[in-house]
């Protein structure tokens, strides 16, 4: 019983919105510690634990390599190439991101993400786009060209990835229609993944395009008032 301190001393850290890190590390200390591990054996858990799934961490790699890039202007850049595109709108470039977005991930490839698309390249280039068609931006209006970057690239991954047959959702959902005694080919799932996904291309693309819009009948409006209406 005393081995389940450790969920405790997790809601408790999150509660407090100490270090996730040291909130972690803190609950698996005192977990060990519940079931009579001494501190020399918790400390090598830690170890083989971390070697043992180090591969995980290599997605980590990219933070510093885009920190870094965007230290030598990589922001800067996707501005300025945005600005030398006369028919470039915010709206179009979230709408071109979220369709290749959903393409790669319907076909397997490896492309796009938060850190690597999303902050550096795509959030920048829509700013810099929008800015260019309605002016000088306030700071609702910039965080939600942001707040919609981001969901171009979740909602172009989610409803995409279930058309490529080699992904693990794919696999979840069989294996749950299997313990409900339904019986499904993956391939199967895949093909029936599409018209979702041709939906969710329409509808966000839709609201995508609204974007546009919107940040024209703003340019219109006192600064004071701009991006606090109704969200698109």
């Amino acid at each position: 019983m005393w081995t389940l301190i450790g969920i405790a001393v997790v809601i408790a850290g999150f509660g407090l919105r100490l270090n996730p890190l040291l909130v972690i590390a803190a609950a698996t200390a005192a977990t060990g510690w519940a079931a009579g591990l001494s501190p020399h054996r918790i400390i090598e858990s830690f170890g083989h634990a971390f070697a043992a799934s180090r591969l995980v961490s290599i997605s980590f790699l990219a933070l510093p390599v885009i920190g870094l890039l965007e230290r030598y202007g990589l922001q800067e850049r996707a501005r300025m190439l945005i600005a030398r595109l006369k028919r470039a709108t915010a709206g179009r470039i979230l709408l071109f991101y979220f369709l290749l977005r959903q393409l790669a991930a319907a076909t397997g490839v490896s492309f796009g993400g938060q850190v690597q698309m999303v902050r550096p390249l795509l959030a920048p280039m829509v700013e810099a786009a929008a800015e260019a068609e309605a002016g000088e931006l306030t700071d609702a209006q910039r965080f939600r060209l942001r707040a919609h970057a981001a969901a171009a690239e979740n909602i172009g991954l989610f409803f995409g990835e279930d058309i490529f047959i080699a992904i693990g959702s794919i696999l979840l959902i069989k294996a749950y229609l299997e313990s409900n005694h339904i019986l499904a080919e993956p391939f199967a799932l895949s093909v029936w993944a599409i018209p979702t996904a041709v939906l969710a291309a329409v509808i966000h693309g839709a609201r995508l395009l609204l974007i546009d819009r919107r940040l024209r009948r703003e340019k219109k409006l006192p600064a004071s008032s701009r991006g606090k209406s109704e969200p698109v």
